[in-house]
């Protein structure tokens, strides 16, 4: 069996292609650009652009391929209103269309897929379920749900198609929002917070990550969907606050009526010039946290890292990348 990913040189599957090639399967990295990374030595690389079917037929796909597809377009950079849509569904949507015809056309039956949390949109019940109501409030969310709803397509055709709903994912190669959020602590700002910060902010770490993709696959596949985050994530005042004692930084927390700063990033959402996708701030003050029990249920998956050491390793290799004059990679952190 060949193991196939799907923008494998991106942010999970750097992980997860090194992690199945230490157990002694083939693997095949399919993206479009190739980074200098070690696995390499035991992985093969083909280049493949998702939007392109026939990109993805040159590949020549083998019923018993075990197929991962990572690829996707995420909310960084910020995109205009009028952008949003071609920029999300040509690879989140179609490329994923793509994937899956050309698996139905060997008679490829696994894929293991990753939507997101944003499929949700406002909480309605917490901690959240996967049975919790869909309601995307953008076109990242909207773009992952359709895939969600082929999966479900395809399985009625005889697919086995596991998905994942990732919180934000921290890791290596990965910053994202992030970065602003570092700079204002190294420069002594005040750190707003949309409303008084206490709720929870749950992360996920993208090992957690691979570790549960590498689960489904040991599981069978499920034809089930399952919730990605952290356990037990803490307030974003005790979160923030931790990151800004650990850099010994001046930064005082600051919060704000979420009402107001919900309506004047609309207005500038509006106005064509966004600050932040109304996807991340109109859910920022509500208690958005996944329940992941059900993957330590049906596939033994339990997350291993907690929210404050994964902010704190991110932050530590950021303060390297500076030192070194180059772009921050986030180390793994130590596990709970």
């Amino acid at each position: 069996m060949r193991h196939i990913i799907f923008g494998g040189d991106g942010f999970v599957g750097r992980h997860l292609a090194p992690r199945l090639a230490a157990e002694g399967h083939e693997v095949i990295v399919a993206d479009i650009v190739k980074s200098d990374l070690p696995h390499y030595r035991d992985v093969r690389f083909e280049q493949v652009d998702v939007t392109d079917a026939n990109s993805i037929e040159r590949l020549g796909l083998r019923a018993d391929d075990m197929v991962y597809n990572l690829s996707a377009k995420m909310l960084s950079p910020i995109q205009v209103r009028s952008k949003r849509h071609d920029f999300f569904f040509p690879v989140n949507y179609y490329g994923t269309e793509n994937i899956i015809k050309a698996m139905a056309r060997v008679d490829a039956k696994s894929l293991v897929h990753f939507t997101t949390d944003m499929v949700y949109g406002h909480t309605y019940v917490w901690p959240q379920t996967e049975e919790h109501p869909c309601a995307p409030l953008g076109e990242y969310g909207l773009s992952k749900l359709k895939t969600e709803e082929l999966a479900a397509e395809w399985r009625e055709r005889g697919m086995n198609i596991t998905l994942f709903r990732p919180r934000l994912i921290i890791g290596p190669g990965r910053l994202g929002i992030l970065a602003k959020l570092f700079k204002l602590i190294d420069h002594n700002l005040p750190v707003p917070m949309i409303g008084a910060g206490k709720n929870p902010y749950q992360f996920i770490s993208v090992f957690d990550c691979a570790s549960a993709a590498h689960a489904a696959f040991n599981a069978g596949v499920p034809n089930e969907v399952y919730n990605l985050g952290s356990l037990n994530p803490p307030p974003v005042r005790k979160l923030l606050g931790g990151l800004v004692k650990h850099a010994g930084s001046r930064s005082i927390l600051l919060p704000t009526p979420a009402w107001l700063v919900k309506r004047t990033l609309d207005l500038l959402d509006l106005m064509n010039m966004p600050l932040m996708d109304p996807e991340q701030y109109l859910i920022a003050d509500e208690m958005c946290v996944l329940d992941v029990s059900k993957g330590e249920r049906e596939l033994g998956w339990v997350p291993r890292y907690r929210d404050e050491d994964m902010l704190i390793a991110a932050y530590t290799e950021y303060r390297k990348g500076l030192e070194r004059g180059v772009d921050a990679k986030v180390a793994e952190p130590k596990a709970a």
